[in-house]
């Protein structure tokens, strides 16, 4: 049997358990009552609430609460079921506590949900590249043979078939630590969210033993429902915590900028009118300037002119009156005195009333120091960004918190196969290895449907005992296989 004829044969095997769930009516809505609020990240909310005996939902289920005072309704997600304690991760909040909401499961949304995602890897088979499916084919299809099947340590399938959950779990944490070493991307599939955060939890030793900084490689795609796990708070790895980390910063940076773009917006018109004022400052010390060499000029004409009157009658015959031919004589040179006298009076006016205009721009074209250094900061931080209009840009821009480019920077993310397989989130994304820790609990669909997910190596880690134990692979209970 081939991956495709394998996923076909599950298509239908779900969409026919999809139907009888809608024909028997089997999501009743049940009331749960008691609900308090354990955690808030983000925009998610952890929710415990005590169903009536004999409810019984599925790990990842959907559902739709409503709130006893009949507000719209919210969506939540089944975590873990212990008894009559429910633990359901929610999308609004309800308060920190609630006395009583109405639960309806959508296990036929869930079904088709997963029929979609499966009939898409068998309609894009090259896209979704089913080679790698292939290798899982003879385990799924064959369950009653898995103990007699060789194990594998290929580069493309391994496997690591133990009784000792402690040993394979420390193999799978050395496993992950080198691929993320060699920038492989990795996704973590196990069975539910107590497993999820055990294993997250060793690898994340591991890493941290091993000198890696495991909170920026590793996400924890849902909410963890345990605090800490091998040492490691698994709160500071939720995808919904890392995310709201980011765009929390994002956000103080923005805000940042802003504050910064709004005080360059309000010393730019008073720097400007003190650029003016400089301007004119320096065109009136120009002036000034020009004034004084003028100054100095006339005023060395008039004392050489009253130098030649005093010294007159001690002039030779001759040098009388080789003077008189240019026209110098007492009375021209004393003319020549008034004249001089004169434009020394009117450029000395001149001088006071350009020193008066200077001491009056002085102060206007003054920037304090501290003033100035600020300025030049905001300039070189507007320059850096790209200038003003960027910066309009930047900041129009809606905070749009974009969940796919932020998982694709994660090394390995950690999930539960049904989210996998039900989240349209990871249908747009790919990775390049998948561990599927205790894969024989992992329903089969959706250990299909997260296989689809990788372009180069499987590995799958668990207890051979569990197969035929688990059923989960067997062909005759798709529900168990939807439900992880």
């Amino acid at each position: 049997m081939t991956a495709k004829e394998l996923i076909e044969l599950w298509v239908a095997r779900l969409d026919a358990e999809r139907q009888r769930t809608i024909d028997a009516g089997q999501d009743v809505a049940c009331t749960a009552t008691e609900g308090r609020l354990v955690q808030s990240i983000g925009g998610l909310h952890l929710y415990e609430f005590l169903v009536p005996p004999g409810i019984s939902l599925s790990v990842d289920l959907p559902l739709s609460i409503v709130t006893s005072d009949e507000m719209d309704p919210t969506e939540g997600i089944v975590l873990r079921q212990k008894g009559s304690a429910l633990l359901v991760q929610v999308i609004d909040s309800l308060g920190a506590s609630t006395p009583s909401v109405t639960l309806i499961p959508d296990q036929a949304g869930l079904l088709s949900t997963s029929v979609t995602r499966l009939k898409e890897m068998a309609a894009k088979a090259d896209a979704q590249s089913l080679g790698l499916s292939e290798r899982v084919v003879p385990w799924i299809a064959s369950p009653e043979d898995a103990s007699k099947m060789p194990s594998s340590a290929s580069s493309v399938l391994t496997t690591l078939w133990s009784e000792d959950q402690a040993q394979r779990r420390h193999k799978l944490a050395g496993l992950a630590m080198e691929l993320i070493r060699a920038n492989k991307r990795i996704l973590l599939i196990s069975p539910d969210h107590e497993e999820s955060d055990d294993i997250v939890g060793m690898i994340s030793r591991t890493m941290k033993a091993g000198g890696l900084n495991y909170k920026t490689w590793l996400s924890r795609y849902e909410m963890p429902i345990t605090s800490q796990s091998h040492g490691i708070d698994l709160h500071e790895l939720g995808f919904e915590a890392q995310m709201h980390q980011f765009y929390a910063r994002s956000q103080t940076e923005k805000a940042s900028l802003r504050r910064k773009y709004e005080r360059f917006r309000e010393l730019a018109p008073f720097l400007a009118g003190k650029a003016q004022k400089q301007k004119d400052l320096d065109e009136v010390r120009l002036l000034e300037w020009r004034l004084v060499t003028q100054l100095r000029d006339v005023q060395a004409k008039l004392a050489e002119v009253g130098a030649t009157l005093a010294e007159y009658e001690n002039l030779t015959l001759f040098q009388r009156l080789t003077m008189q031919t240019v026209g110098k004589n007492v009375e021209s040179l004393t003319q020549y005195r008034t004249l001089y006298q004169q434009q020394i009076d009117g450029l000395n006016h001149e001088l006071d009333v350009a020193k008066g205009r200077i001491r009056q721009l002085v102060p206007e074209a003054a920037v304090p120091r501290e003033l100035r250094q600020e300025a030049e900061d905001l300039k070189e931080a507007v320059t850096k960004l790209g200038g003003t209009k960027k910066i309009r840009e930047l900041l129009a821009a809606e905070a749009d918190p974009n969940r796919q480019a932020f998982i694709q920077n994660r090394r390995l993310v950690a999930a539960t196969p049904v989210r996998v397989a039900s989240d349209p989130l990871f249908n747009r994304v790919r990775f390049d290895v998948l561990i599927a820790d205790e894969a024989p609990r992992i329903g089969a669909a959706s250990l299909l449907a997260a296989s689809g997910l990788v372009r180069e190596r499987i590995i799958m880690s668990g207890d051979l005992r569990e197969i035929p134990a688990s059923g989960c692979w067997a062909a005759h209970d798709a529900s168990v296989q939807a439900g992880g």
